[in-house]
């Protein structure tokens, strides 16, 4: 039995499936398990509420090796303590390959759910975790480039699980997790609303350690597919595979937020842009020509 001090729940589900959000080949049973988690303890926290625990459910093929399976439940617990949860239950299944559907649960401490239709022009966008890791980390796995510092970052994300009560507490009027890409994501937040969401680039400027992934990528001749499925447009620099990166790739589970004007945020939030009138989200007051992030049903 699980015990909500608040007396009320949100609660949120989510597919991990091999061959679309894993390999076994490049992912160890353990990192299969933390990113599963990862993904639903991440959209609680963007609710604004405490992870509480997880309900997951396996189907996997007959053959799968028995230390297999524990190795991913240790992933899955682990994870879950770093949020402060716990693993209640689940079912499992026979099939062809490895799927795992995980429901998480959260307390809200006596908060109302942040939601994403609460934006209003005048709100400052702000953003707290890493943004284009996990994309530098797709890159660079399937450039054969296991060893580079980021490629870790696709097997494991770490969204920042405190930060969502934080945001709460600090009066957020909306948020959501980064996990299709910051535009995309951002775009589901401004349709909600009804706002445009204008992102400022000075801020999202990549890093050292995304500019020397792209340069790694790119020394070996492979630049991937962008999270939106269209191939990269020849002759870019670093800096433009970069921000590509930070802007349109997802799984890095950041958490984003707006916030009403004159907020005072702690220094892991970094602002990032303005809300106003209109509709859609734009970079430096235009529509970014790259892609937006992924789509789950694009041809």
């Amino acid at each position: 039995m699980l015990q909500a001090p608040d007396g009320r729940v949100v609660a949120t589900t989510d597919f991990l499936l091999e061959g679309r959000h894993f390999r076994r080949d490049w992912s160890a049973a353990g990192d299969v398990g933390c990113k599963a988690a990862a993904r639903s303890l991440a959209d609680i926290a963007a609710m604004g509420a405490s992870p509480l625990a997880l309900l997951v459910a396996l189907a996997a093929p007959p053959d799968l090796p028995v230390d297999w399976a524990r190795e991913l439940a240790g992933g899955l617990a682990a994870e879950c303590a770093r949020a402060g949860a716990s693993v209640a239950g689940g079912d499992t299944a026979r099939a062809p390959q490895v799927l795992l559907a995980v429901t998480g649960l959260g307390d809200l401490a006596g908060r109302a759910p942040v939601l994403r239709s609460g934006a209003a022009p005048g709100d400052a966008v702000a953003v707290a975790g890493v943004l284009g890791h996990a994309a530098a980390g797709l890159a660079l796995l399937s450039a054969g480039l296991r060893e580079q510092p980021l490629a870790a970052a696709h097997l494991r994300p770490r969204p920042p699980y405190d930060a969502g009560p934080e945001a709460a507490a600090l009066g957020a009027t909306a948020m959501i997790d980064v996990s299709d890409g910051l535009l995309a994501d951002l775009g589901h937040v401004a349709d909600a609303s009804g706002v445009l969401i204008d992102l400022d680039s000075r801020p999202l400027r990549p890093a050292d350690d995304l500019l020397a992934a792209a340069r790694a990528v790119r020394a070996a001749g492979i630049e991937g597919r962008t999270p939106g499925g269209a191939p990269p447009r020849p002759g870019r620099s670093d800096a433009e595979v970069a921000l590509q990166w930070a802007l349109s790739g997802g799984e890095d589970h950041a958490l984003a937020a707006t916030f009403p004007p004159g907020a005072r945020l702690p220094p892991r939030w970094t602002v990032i842009g303005r809300v106003r009138q209109g509709h859609g989200v734009t970079v430096d007051g235009r529509p970014w020509p790259g892609p937006a992030g992924w789509d789950h049903f694009a041809a």
